[in-house]
């Protein structure tokens, strides 16, 4: 039995199903909720209902669990997120019961650039709640991931979103030179699988991420011609975007940009390109050629339903 903790997100509902697919009995961990969870149309899962913080309810979702995937994270909740609830002391709940379930194996998955020491709020998170992972005593696996899209993703999806809003031109902070290195999520999925059964990479902490480096403006141009959404791209300081971008979060909860998108664009975001095939033995496919579930997305009516979709 595998556990995942986020497994009703856009990674997890993949993983979900790869793994399934894979013949593994999947248990998915939901958090108490008055809305009807988002599990993975038509593949077979379990389902255990405990909070992170939740150490009984956590002991009791262990049972017979063999590996767990935990990918939960506050960040999708921007500027509203309880980073420390979620990723810190969540992590070390799931830590504890865990090692008292004697699971054999835990798989992380956390960002490039999380360090305890880091500035940003998520990225520090992170890094905290790698530490507590690797002092569990449960052999662990953690992938430190680049930004990844897909089908139901909040990146490309959000700036498909974000371009219908845009009135004619979107501003970019640091001239859209920030260089990042988006992973195809089913590739990201297929290393935390193909990991489970390589006993090379316990207790390993690995950079993924694509097989390409690209600028923010390359990306946004290449949503943009996908989606046919041209707009003209324009340099704003970043001081201004992040206070912009802060206004937009509190006036709507839901607009498809959010500040831990500015802390994570701030610096170049990227690792050597041959870790995937090096490692996992695995070639990623290139940013433009996946992004085909982009085509024929009604954007406008997506920005509204966005901008007045309910908070969870």
């Amino acid at each position: 039995m595998i556990l995942l903790t986020g497994g009703t997100g856009f990674i997890g509902r993949s993983l979900t199903r790869q793994l399934v697919e894979s013949g593994h009995q999947v248990r998915i961990l939901l958090r108490p909720s008055r809305h009807t969870p988002r599990l993975p149309v038509g593949v077979p899962v379990q389902v255990a209902v405990s909070s992170l913080n939740d150490v009984r309810g956590l002991r009791a979702a262990m049972k017979e669990v063999e590996a767990v995937y935990h990918l939960a994270g506050g960040e999708g909740e921007g500027g509203r997120a309880n980073l420390q609830a979620v990723d810190i002391d969540g992590t070390r709940s799931l830590c504890q019961a865990a090692a008292d379930a004697r699971v054999g194996r835990l798989f992380y998955l956390s960002h490039l650039g999380a360090d305890r020491a880091a500035g940003f709020p998520v990225l520090k998170a992170k890094g905290i709640a790698e530490e507590y992972i690797r002092k569990s005593g449960v052999p662990y696996t953690i992938l430190r991931g680049s930004i990844l899209f897909g089908p139901g993703d909040e990146f490309t999806t959000g700036l498909a979103t974000l371009l219908a809003a845009a009135p004619g031109f979107l501003p970019l902070p640091s001239k859209g030179q920030t260089l990042i290195q988006p992973l195809w999520v089913e590739d990201a999925v297929t290393c935390l699988i193909w990991a489970l059964d390589n006993p090379e990479t316990i207790n390993r902490t690995y950079e993924v991420g694509g097989s390409e480096y690209l600028s923010l403006r390359q990306v946004v141009q290449s949503v943009m011609e996908i989606t046919h959404q041209p707009r003209l791209i324009i340099n704003w300081p970043t001081q201004s975007m992040r206070a912009l971008t802060i206004l937009m979060e509190f006036i709507y909860p839901r607009f498809p940009t959010s500040i831990f998108w500015m802390d994570y664009l701030a610096v170049n975001r990227t690792c050597p390109v041959d870790t995937i095939p090096r490692v996992f033995g695995l070639m990623p496919a290139r940013f433009i050629s996946r992004l085909d579930y982009l085509r024929g997305g009604h954007w406008t009516r997506q920005l509204f339903r966005t901008l007045f979709a309910r908070h969870a």
